[in-house]
């Protein structure tokens, strides 16, 4: 771990700089500590895939005097990195009409969509990071079979809450964006909601596993979402 000036009123701390679910597991628990400690004149922490931005103001602490507290937060936290995160079960419909890309998908991984389905269902996802709009999450690692490039030429217009797929990872697209990551389907749950004291539905750390529905209770939940009866417990394991 090494401290890098990022500005004038925020950190850079650096893991390892790879893709590994036990280094943003390292990453995650050191970020929740630092959230929750009382370091005088930290602001915030944002922890990426091997990597944690630590906002603060410099007129209450040093940036010297911050590494050095984030230097002794480190020794404990990481010990707290297999403590028992939140698991989440996402429906997603990946029929016509709520993917795009399944031509391309099938040509790149040489399998049919439903072979595609049942993998992608199967796999249980680290959540490394949010980020690009509000709310995006990028989940990984997604096995080697279903790995696929992303777009050559990005979509303008990339519909809200679409599931996609780019390299070993998985994401979802909390509101209507330009992006080039393959779609395989969508969920009828808000990832990002601005008017909730906590807007978003994923934290980094969450394991999530997809759930595949039929477009009947792609509208179904829709509905009971819109008319506030849909029970998020649900989605909760």
């Amino acid at each position: 771990m090494d401290f890098h000036p990022y500005g004038d009123s925020a950190v850079l701390v650096n893991f390892e700089q790879k893709i590994d679910p036990q280094i943003n597991s390292k990453v995650v628990a050191l970020s929740k500590a630092l959230v929750t400690s009382e370091i005088k004149g930290l602001i915030n922490s944002i922890p990426a895939y091997c990597s944690i931005t630590v906002t603060y103001n410099p007129l209450e602490i040093s940036y010297s005097k911050l590494c050095e507290e984030i230097e002794k937060l480190s020794a404990t936290s990481l010990g707290d990195q297999n403590a028992a995160l939140r698991v989440l079960s996402i429906p997603v419909c990946y029929e016509d009409g709520y993917s795009l890309d399944w031509e391309d998908v099938e040509k790149q991984t040489g399998l049919v969509s439903t072979e595609i389905i049942e993998i992608h269902t199967k796999t249980i996802f680290q959540v490394y990071m949010l980020g690009f709009l509000p709310g995006f999450v990028y989940m990984g690692s997604l096995p080697q079979s279903i790995a696929v490039a992303r777009k050559t030429k990005p979509r303008l217009k990339v519909p809200s809450r679409s599931v996609g797929l780019a390299g070993l990872q998985t994401g979802i697209y909390p509101s209507e964006a330009p992006g080039g990551w393959q779609i395989i389907g969508r969920t009828p749950l808000d990832i990002f909601d601005g008017h909730k004291a906590e807007p978003f539905l994923f934290q980094a750390g969450d394991s999530v596993r997809f759930k595949s529905i039929s477009p009947e209770s792609y509208m179904g939940i829709e509905q009971e979402i819109k008319s506030s009866n849909f029970n998020f417990d649900e989605i909760y394991g």
